[in-house]
């Protein structure tokens, strides 16, 4: 799950506004002769058959000048961080040191390309640079132009950019499920879903609504309930031979053996693993984003160092989504409290909200380990690309559920499956 999202990236006048409006087929984004109208980064949705709710992201020119035009410049490229696919838009055949120099920055992040020759009806692609930037960057060049002769001529350039964007974005690489390859037909998974001050009025946080759906979606049994509920249902499951025909559901204490396995909020770990036999497999929501998300092996890895946290270690949490806090918030309340608990040490917390900008490198070294959230409100590549920044900062990482379930002392259960 997770919006894609396409960045717009050009000099200043090439028509990544009009190229927005286009692809959009309305007037969103502001079209001038004047350069640099275009200042921080604006995101429009739009819909692709086949793909989905998609983001475009129109950023100001890289050739912007001056003290504000620098600050301009360097949030457009931040957004290269934060999407799946981009489309570099150039004009007049000019593919310079600037261009090239962003190219290289995609590349860097394995973001997939399409570079965009606008304005074509002024001056037309020239098949020679079409032909060294395909060759030297192994990306697709198309010649466009948002003033064509007539509709329908119009109509066909929009449909064969939309086609190469739907290649990039499949190029991007899907989300995976969270449940992904744990279900089959008539598998009956418990949800153990806690209902406190931190869950969101009237509704279930969207891990837990993304594996009901998931479990659904693939013919399984979704069984929803609070911790408090657990022990009596797994009590009462029938036997066979207390309910006569029940197709799946084998003898066992309870029946228990018919669950395939417990899912809890990771906040409600310690309370669940006493409760669920050592025969059904127990993890968490969390544990489950972290394999649906990665990176998987990093998170493995890097709970370890919470055996060497001591006294002033400074730990950055990482939420990639902005919300109001509580006394009992996991990130910001709980975390901290058990971490501290375990080690026995006082330790300083830093805390970045959404996708908003890391330390820079040097800052970032001086972390003794980072935690992530599940990750449910940004794409793969988007979390991908934030940890990979801090793994190359030498900073051991894990995410929430992989900690909670560490100082609780059953990390090896909630991870066994995987």
């Amino acid at each position: 799950m997770g919006v894609k999202h396409i960045g717009i990236f050009g000099k200043r006048n090439v028509g990544k506004s009009s190229l927005i409006n286009i692809l959009l087929g309305q007037e969103v984004a502001i079209v001038s002769d004047t350069p640099g109208t275009t200042t921080d980064p604006v995101k429009k949705r739009m819909e692709i058959p086949d793909i989905g709710p998609v983001q475009l992201i129109d950023t100001a020119g890289f050739d912007d000048g001056g003290e504000v035009g620098l600050k301009r410049v360097e949030k457009t490229m931040k957004v290269i961080e934060e999407i799946d696919m981009a489309l570099l838009v150039f004009s007049g055949n000019v593919f310079g040191k600037e261009e090239k120099d962003v190219l290289a920055r995609l590349k860097e992040f394995d973001v997939p390309v399409v570079v965009v020759h606008n304005q074509s009806d002024i001056t037309p692609l020239d098949c020679g640079v079409a032909g060294d930037l395909n060759n030297m960057y192994d990306c697709d060049v198309v010649e466009f132009s948002c003033k064509m002769p007539t509709p329908e001529e119009q109509r066909e350039a929009v449909d064969m950019l939309m086609a190469f964007i739907v290649k990039g974005l499949l190029l991007s690489g899907g989300e995976r499920t969270i449940m992904e390859g744990l279900v089959d037909p008539g598998d009956n998974f418990v949800l153990v879903c806690p209902i406190d001050s931190e869950a969101p009025a009237g509704r279930l946080i969207l891990p837990q609504v993304m594996a009901i759906r998931d479990v659904l979606d693939n013919g399984g049994i979704a069984t929803v309930l609070q911790p408090e509920q657990l022990e009596g249902y797994l009590k009462g499951i029938p036997c066979v031979e207390d309910a006569g025909d029940l197709s799946g559901v084998t003898s066992g204490e309870g029946g228990v053996s018919s669950v395939k396995m417990v899912v809890t909020d990771s906040q409600a770990f310690r309370q669940v693993s006493q409760i669920v036999p050592e025969s059904i497999p127990l993890t968490s929501f969390s544990v489950l984003m972290a394999r649906a998300k990665g990176p998987f092996e990093e998170y493995m890895k890097g709970v370890k160092a919470i055996e060497t946290l001591k006294d002033g270690d400074k730990v950055l949490v990482l939420e990639s989504c902005t919300h109001h806090t509580s006394c009992e918030d996991i990130g910001r309340v709980k975390i901290p409290a058990m971490l501290q608990k375990k080690c026995g040490c006082k330790l300083q917390f830093t805390f970045i909200s959404g996708l908003d900008q890391l330390p820079p490198h040097e800052q970032l070294s001086d972390y003794a380990l980072a935690l992530q959230c599940g990750g449910c409100m940004v794409t793969r590549r988007q979390l991908a690309n934030r940890i990979r920044r801090v793994v190359a900062a030498g900073v051991p990482v894990t995410n929430y559920g992989m900690c909670i379930a560490y100082v609780t002392g059953i990390f090896h259960r909630a991870t066994a499956l995987f």
